[in-house]
């Protein structure tokens, strides 16, 4: 197998990393925090390479606390002080919409009982209130409820308690599942909430009565749009606030959302968007999965994991914004839970892997817990690994000569199946031909600097987005890959593929992944001009992602998924004959890191105009850089 990268010469610096801080270098462990066990925690997360540590005691969570906060707002500060002396930092869980009353089923007083206001509701005014055996995290007895964000006398208390536990001096606040209750049982459809409040809200800002003027999931219904796009403002404002009262008290504090939906149709249901939450907050824990199926390492197959290369790629650009801004992506995925066939370290170890190619934190967790490992031997060596490495996975990254794919949030909004379809195959088309790839969104299209821009059935623009357009298709060229929104007249700087290459692609992908060919979307990659810095023979099942680190690096990373199996082989086929040449270089030096290994020295070969350089056989995943 050969892989051949061509880079051009004088390209544009990566971003600066002064702004990056310990949030951007965080390897992440959970632990309960119940008061008097601060140095405990601390010393155990040092045992095992923790950067970063998660504590658990949910103050608006858990309705005692959230009336008398006092006994955990001292857990907090005792487990902040002991993570500064020993030079770590500590960030602590709360509870985004939902509170349980331990033993509801017997006290006088729940949030239920004494609030039953604050609640959201079904249309037809059924409330959400849940018991014991609904999710895992709810014991027989409790009272679970989800309250709605516009109740004023709960929001109030709410962000007291956010200011409250500012004050003790922890590094972060990390705000679980601020959701409108879509996603239990018999919720699924609802879109709620329709409490008094919300509708209340609504009617305000748009003059709908949302329980009769909305057709409830009607996506050409324009005021169903309404309520979609309010209810997802709801939540970047509920988010936005929370940092605003946080910051007040401390203002180096980071708002951390925990959030399951990705780029999916899922974000647009439970109105907890990404794209729009990394605006307001300073980094996003994605606890991501979409779909049905197996999301555990140990279960995944080819195709899923390079559709969760397509997702963490996503959050990355999501991150960025105008002037260099780059916020930290933290993943919380599950390894392994209880698999007989698939070693737990293997299955560790790949989940890792896949995951810091991308930029992305690694958060290791045991089964589907936040708190704890499936193995601590194992955890301890990766991490440690990763510290010894962190700047080549975390430095700052930016596009050398990159294809743009184009993120449209509200194509995605309103045409997710078809959007996501083609979005998805565009970009593993991109990836299994090893193309430079950089996505493109609203916060960051006028300063895309590359020669193609693809929009894979991009249904819906705004006026800046047609004019930024217009400007990019004066010099560069654009790719309309079936839908087309743009109002670009023709131009040879303007190429329609009506047959949407990349949902035709996702088709295949379905149907049999690793019997799928790029070259069978070749329509695509006559389209596009530009990548010239970059050109690929590789395998498919290795996916590759280039960029300029900010030390001036160019770095080549390598996740390789050749071989695996789901539930039966997390050990992958090395890839022999990696080939990296790069055009316009005749001096320098090339380094080679394999995951979990040391750094060789690959000497180069004068090819040409070039210099190429053979790697070593790339098992798990490596990375290759080239120093002038």
């Amino acid at each position: 197998m050969f892989f051949l990268v061509w880079f051009a010469v004088g390209l544009a610096a990566a971003p600066d990393s002064a702004k990056q801080d310990w949030s951007n270098y965080v390897r992440i462990g959970a632990y309960g925090l119940k008061g008097g066990d601060a140095v405990e925690i601390v010393r155990r997360a040092k045992e095992s390479g923790v950067f970063g540590i998660e504590v658990d005691n949910d103050i608006p969570g858990r309705y005692e606390s959230f009336v008398d906060p006092t006994a955990k707002l001292k857990a907090i500060h005792d487990v902040a002080e002991e993570a500064h002396k020993a030079g770590n930092y500590a960030f602590v869980y709360i509870a985004g919409t939902e509170c349980i009353t331990a033993h509801g089923d017997q006290v006088p007083h729940t949030l239920a009982k004494d609030h039953p206001d604050w609640l959201q509701r079904k249309i037809t005014g059924e409330p959400a209130i849940f018991g014991g055996g609904t999710a895992f995290w709810i014991r027989k007895g409790d009272e679970d409820v989800w309250v709605s964000p516009y109740a004023p006398e709960w929001r109030k208390q709410y962000m007291e308690r956010v200011r409250q536990i500012a004050g003790t001096g922890i590094d972060g606040i990390y705000i679980d599942i601020p959701y409108w209750m879509t996603h239990f049982e018999g919720w699924e459809d609802t879109w709620a909430s329709f409490d008094d409040y919300t509708v209340a809200a609504f009617k305000k800002q748009t003059g709908l009565d949302a329980k009769h003027d909305v057709k409830i999931g009607d996506f050409s219904d324009p005021a169903f749009r309404q309520w979609v796009t309010f209810r997802i403002q709801t939540f970047t404002d509920f988010l936005d606030e929370i940092s605003h009262k946080a910051k007040a008290v401390n203002p180096k504090i980071k708002i951390i959302p925990e959030i399951y939906p990705g780029i999916e149709e899922e974000a647009v249901r439970v109105g907890a968007d990404v794209y729009s939450l990394y605006a307001v907050t300073d980094a996003i824990a994605h606890e991501y999965e979409f779909g049905s199926g197996d999301h555990m390492a140990s279960g995944r197959k080819p195709v899923d994991w390079f559709n969760y290369q397509v997702g963490m790629h996503t959050f990355r650009a999501f991150a960025q914004g105008p002037n260099g801004q780059d916020k930290p992506t933290w993943i919380l995925n599950y390894s392994w839970d209880g698999d007989k066939v698939v070693d737990k370290r293997e299955a560790m170890m790949n989940l890792a892997m896949s995951q810091i190619m991308d930029g992305a934190n690694f958060w290791d967790a045991p089964g589907h817990s936040m708190a704890g490992s499936n193995d601590l031997a194992t955890r301890k060596k990766i991490f440690s690994w990763i510290q010894a490495h962190e700047k080549t996975f975390y430095l700052p990254r930016s596009p050398i000569d990159p294809i743009g794919v184009y993120f449209s949030p509200e194509t995605r909004n309103f045409y997710a199946k078809d959007f996501i379809a083609s979005y998805r195959g565009i970009l593993i088309l991109l990836m299994q031909k090893h193309l430079e790839f950089q996505i493109v969104t609203p916060r960051t299209l006028e300063e895309f600097q590359g020669k193609t821009l693809v929009l894979p059935d991009v249904r819906l623009l705004n006026d800046s987005e047609k004019a930024a357009l217009q400007a990019f298709a004066a010099h560069g060229r654009v790719v309309i890959s079936g839908a087309d929104a743009t109002g670009l007249a023709s131009s040879p700087n303007v190429v329609r593929l009506p047959d949407s290459p990349g949902k035709a692609y996702g088709a295949m992908m379905d149907k049999d992944f690793e019997r799928a060919s790029p070259d069978a979307e070749q329509s695509l990659f006559d389209s596009l001009q530009g990548s010239n810095a970059v050109q690929i023979k590789a395998g498919t099942l290795v996916a590759t992602s280039i960029a300029r680190t900010s030390d001036g690096h160019i770095n080549c990373y390598f996740a390789n998924f050749t071989g695996l199996r789901g539930g039966a082989n997390p050990v992958q086929t090395p890839q022999e004959g990696v080939e990296v040449s790069l055009k316009g270089k005749s001096a320098g030096k090339g380094f080679f890191l394999p995951f979990m290994g040391e750094v060789q020295t690959v000497k180069g070969v004068k090819q040409g105009d070039g210099v190429t350089f053979t790697l070593p056989a790339i098992s798990k995943g490596a990375v290759f850089w080239y120093e002038d």
